[in-house]
């Protein structure tokens, strides 16, 4: 496969040599300064969102649709372009492998963007680790600002999947190595800094986000910021390539903006703002994916990003596949690639709950059936017909065998239903709700909780909350991936429940509450057999990645 210049990938949506940033001849960064030109496009942009039903571990192809849905509508004659978050190191090496689709639906280059991609995750660690540095430094000669070690809120981070790291304690061996405390590494996609960079507006935002953000307090239960520790500087100056959004291209050419990586089950899961908006202003139609199941990206994509950046998609893709209605129907993983058309059907409720939670957001779902070959056609056919019953657009598609060319059904729904009035975005709460009102109405109209209950430790974080005037910020709930509810082992649509709030953080820079549901860590593991076994390097080629 031949690549297309990146300069020519540039050229085709209209952006100026002097706004393209080379790295190498295959990827490129795109100058904030391209946004203040006039737009050339004379239609209005599109934007479509991709989001899916609850996944298997191994995901249901999310990115891939995405991918091929941006290919079939460039077939189309449409200009187009995705937008996509940026893969991290963990997955790579734990469990899913890359994240850059596969396939015929791949971005590319797809090795480099999966490892080390322009920089921008070391950028986010180094920026993170700064900070966490300094605090431990300030410590250390004389502890000017009176902060009580025990109260430092700000742990390290690492892009990678290390479960020795989830408690530590740091300052050990003597008085030259600091004050002994307690404290944690977190992997980097759930670092405050990367969602800072997601929604930040420009770099002036950025530097006011961090500006603002509180990373201990004091004995006298003040808080502290990283401006209080005149740390921003320094951070801003390690992310000033990072928050540039980055230019690559599908496996057929396609325009494709990748930047910014927060996981939905632990972040906000969507792609940067500066991304989406270069997209929009280059493109007519620009698809972008929020992370795993509906009921965690789509719904902060929607209460958060959408909110913060005054975004209205068209339409909503929801990638749907036969194993992962298995799975909710009740069928082990082993058999997965069994037929087993009853299973499927048991199943079903799991698509439909999603599909009740696009619409509670006022906006009418495209079923993206992402089709597998051990996939039978009366399996397909239960799909269909459930979708049929509820009114929604379904469409095959096997962009991974075909690439766009076999995603043009679901193009061709996707681009009905943007056709259809736009109808104004629905949050799901208000921002002068309670906290806890705002959790619960999660809990209760997106996951289908009964209730949700607080821990003495949540309740406390609460009162803080109210203490320092933070209620108004949203919520971003960290849950498990793997089921509705925050139990993982409930598949299906879960019923009687009640979501367990443990702990809620105040993320003043990121400028929302991150709620942590269930047993959920900040901190994955690897499997017993990580993939990082298969990668190989072979006369300069590196193999296992994808």
């Amino acid at each position: 496969m031949t690549l297309r210049p990146i300069h020519e990938v540039a050229q085709e949506l209209g952006i100026a040599d002097t706004h393209v940033i080379q790295y190498g001849k295959d990827k490129a960064k795109v100058s904030l300064e391209a946004l203040a030109k006039p737009r050339s496009r004379n239609t209005p942009p599109t934007l479509i969102l991709v989001s899916a039903i609850t996944p298997t571990p191994a995901g249901e192809g999310k990115t891939t649709t995405t991918i091929g849905l941006g290919q079939a509508l460039r077939r189309l004659g449409k200009h187009t372009s995705v937008a996509l978050r940026e893969p991290s190191l963990g997955p790579c090496f734990g469990v899913k492998g890359g994240g850059t689709g596969g396939g015929q639906s791949q971005l590319e280059p797809a090795t480099k963007i999966n490892l080390h991609f322009n920089g921008d995750f070391h950028a986010v660690s180094a920026a993170h680790n700064l900070l966490a540095s300094m605090i431990d430094n300030h410590l250390h000669h004389g502890n000017a600002l009176d902060i009580e070690p025990s109260r430092v809120l700000w742990p390290r981070v690492v892009d990678m999947n290390d479960r020795a790291l989830r408690q530590i304690i740091v300052g050990l061996g003597g008085k030259s190595n600091g004050i002994p405390r307690e404290s944690s590494f977190e992997i980097t996609a759930a670092s405050e800094i990367m969602a800072i960079l997601c929604l930040a507006k420009d770099t002036e935002d950025l530097r006011e986000r961090i500006d603002r953000t509180v990373i201990a307090f004091t004995r006298s239960r003040t808080p502290v910021t990283a401006g209080d520790l005149g740390a921003t500087g320094a951070m801003v100056a390690l992310l000033s390539e990072a928050i540039i959004p980055n230019l690559a291209q599908t496996t057929d050419g396609t325009p494709a903006f990748v930047h910014g990586g927060p996981f939905a089950n632990i972040a906000h899961g969507c792609n940067s703002i500066l991304a989406t908006k270069m997209a929009l202003h280059h493109s007519d139609w620009v698809i972008t994916e929020a992370g795993f199941g509906c009921d965690l990206g789509a719904e902060k994509f929607f209460n958060i990003k959408c909110v913060e950046a005054g975004l209205n998609p068209a339409a909503v893709v929801l990638v749907a596949t036969v194993r992962a209605l298995k799975m909710h129907g009740g069928v082990s993983k082993k058999a997965l690639n069994t037929p087993n058309q009853s299973a499927v059907r048991e199943g079903l409720c799991n698509l439909e709950k999603h599909i009740e939670n696009v619409r509670t957001f006022g906006k009418e779902p495209v079923v993206a059936i992402n089709q597998f070959a051990n996939d039978t056609p009366e399996e397909l056919e239960e799909i269909q017909t459930l979708c049929k019953t509820l009114g929604v657009r379904c469409a095959l598609s096997n962009h991974f065998a075909l690439g766009g060319a076999g995603a043009e059904d679901l193009a061709q729904a996707v681009i009905e239903a943007a056709r259809q009035p736009r109808t104004p975005l629905r949050p799901t709460y208000s921002r002068e709700q309670s906290p806890t009102d705002k959790i619960r109405s999660i809990a209760t109209t997106i996951y289908g909780a009964d209730d949700i209950t607080l821990t003495a430790d949540a309740q406390r974080d609460l009162r803080l909350i109210e203490r320092l005037g933070l209620t108004h910020l949203p919520v971003c709930m960290a849950k498990t991936q793997s089921s509705l509810s925050d139990d993982p082992k409930r598949a299906g649509r879960p019923t009687g429940f009640t979501v367990s709030v443990r702990r809620i953080r105040i993320n003043t820079g990121a400028g929302f509450l991150v709620v942590l549901t269930g047993n959920i860590m900040r901190m994955p593991g690897l499997p017993k057999a990580p993939q990082a076994q298969q990668v190989t390097v072979l006369n300069g080629t590196i193999n296992g990645i994808g």
